[in-house]
Order: C-alpha cells, then structure tokens, then sequence
C-alpha cells in the first residue's frame, strides 16, 4: 500500500503539472507575504524584531498547516492525504518556473522591450537597458537559483520530516518555504530587521543548493561539470545561489553574469536562446529526479 506522504506527494506533484501554481490572490505563500508586510516597517531595535520574525513566523507556519494536515487525516485518511497533497503543492514550483523562463527567452527574440518587463518576475536587478544574451543569462540564472529553492529544498524538507509523519513532513516543507519567503522580503542589506531571516536562510539552503548543483549535472550528464564550477561558486554574495548557477553555466558553457556584481564562467559564450533552451530541459530532468529521490524516500 502506498504511504500517506508518498500519495500526499502524487498530489503535490501532479497539481503543480496540472495548475503550475495557486490563483496569486489565494496562494498561500502571497498570504504568508502579506502578513510580513505588515512587519516591513521601521522598528526601534530592528534586529530583535528581526530575530523574532525569522524564529516565529516560519515555525507558526509550519505548525498551523501541519495541524490542519493533522486534522484532516484524523476526519478521513483520504482527506488527510489531499489536504496534505494541496499544502505541499503550495511551496513547490516547477512548472511555472520553467513556462516563465522559457516566454522570457522567447521575448529575447521578438519582443525585448517586453522581455525586459518580464525578467523583472525572475529577478530583482535593474532590467531596461539589459542585452538579449543579459536577459537570458539572467533567466538562466533564475532558473538554477530557483530550482533549489522552489522545488529541491522543499521537497528535502517534505522527506526528512516525512520519515516521523506525513504531517511533519508538510510542516518542514512549509517551514523552508517561510524562511525562504521571508529572506526574499526582508534579507537585504538596506534592511536591519532581515538580518536574521537571510542567515536562517543561508543555513536552511546550505545542502539544498548543493543537492540542486549535483542533480543539474546528473541530468546534464556532465558530472565534472561540479568540479569546473567550484571556482566560481563563491562569486555571488549568498553562501549558496552560486552552486546551482555556476553548475548550469558549465554545462551550458556558457558566461552568466550580474552586471557589477559577479561573473560566472568568465571565458564560456554569451548564452543564446538554445543555451536556455537545453537549460530548461536540464533543469526539468533535474526536478523530475528530484521529485523521484523524494518518492522513493517516501514511499515505505
């Protein structure tokens, strides 16, 4: 018989092929990050509010949609595994991520005016004067850093806590999704009050980056592609995104770069739209092993 934590996990999965992602008005990580807004303001010590927001939201998260998984299970097992399947598929993205990226490598060859807007959903820098091959470096970028934290560190939550309960692995899965939602709102240099949510995060990502770094090469099939990046995998400021980014551009052979900030792969080509396009099929071989790793982890 199939576990509750493997077939909460045939729900999450088949969901995110099916729907991509919630409605942005009923998502429960757009509801999670209109609560921390609320918070985003100036503060008379900004670093212990910090600190208590990066300890108490994630784990308030993660408790309340663990007990709701709880609840559920204890109505009816079938209920519990859907509602677990619903709250799991709400801190996984695979899908979207790679429709995105692709519509923005597309719009780099018809319409780059409105590539520039639509990179803009994939990253935070300055993106109106940005080149083709920038927009695309950019998106491939995105698509590495996005695949540890979207799909590869939930789902390495989901299996360790789902080894106690299938509950307790939703909850460490939306646990992960907090701390990661919270340093994307709050971990900025400008900011007192992230300091503690950006450290939580850089310790939460550690082994999910990496984990991500070596299932790009997998799928690539391009193991030593590992060792051509670790030159460069410190070149970003975070401990962790330069894995995964500076694993694909090897692969890919190509430069990705944020203008002033770091280089990555400095003698690789400029990427063009079929470097991104074989990134995309990387990266989705890479998320499929990495949802049957979690499968297998889950199943007994």
């Amino acid at each position: 018989m199939i576990s509750p934590p493997a077939a909460a996990m045939g729900v999450a999965v088949a969901l995110d092929a099916g729907m991509g992602e919630f409605p942005e008005r009923f998502h429960p990580v757009a509801v999670f990050g209109r609560f921390v807004d609320l918070f985003d303001r100036e503060w008379r010590h900004p670093q212990a509010v910090g600190v208590l927001l990066a300890l108490g939201l994630p784990a308030i998260a993660a408790m309340l949609m663990g007990g709701i998984v709880t609840f559920a299970i204890d109505l009816h097992h079938l209920s519990g595994v859907v509602v677990a399947g619903l709250v799991l598929f709400s801190t996984i993205s695979l899908r979207m991520l790679l429709v995105v990226v692709r519509d923005v490598v597309d719009l780099t060859n018809s319409d780059i005016a409105r590539a520039r807007l639509e990179v803009r959903s994939l990253v935070g820098r300055d993106t109106s004067v940005l080149a083709p091959s920038e927009i695309r470096s950019a998106a491939i970028e995105s698509l590495g850093e996005n695949l540890s934290d979207g799909l590869v560190a939930p789902l390495f939550g989901f299996a360790i806590g789902a080894q106690v309960s299938v509950a307790v692995g939703v909850g460490m899965a939306v646990w992960i999704k907090a701390v990661n939602t919270l340093d994307s709102m709050l971990g900025y240099e400008t900011k007192d009050i992230g300091w503690a949510s950006a450290r939580l995060d850089d310790l939460v990502m550690w082994i999910p980056a990496r984990l991500t770094a070596i299932l790009i090469s997998v799928a690539a099939r391009d193991p030593r592609s590992l060792l051509r990046a670790r030159p460069f995998v410190n070149k970003p400021r975070s401990p962790n995104s330069g894995w995964p980014m500076a694993t694909i551009a090897e692969v890919l052979g190509v430069r990705l770069q944020k203008p002033g900030e770091y280089t990555l792969n400095p003698s690789g080509q400029d990427p063009t739209s079929d470097h991104a396009r074989r990134a995309i099929r990387v990266a989705a071989v890479a998320g499929f092993l990495a949802v049957a790793i979690t499968g297998v982890t889950v199943w007994s």
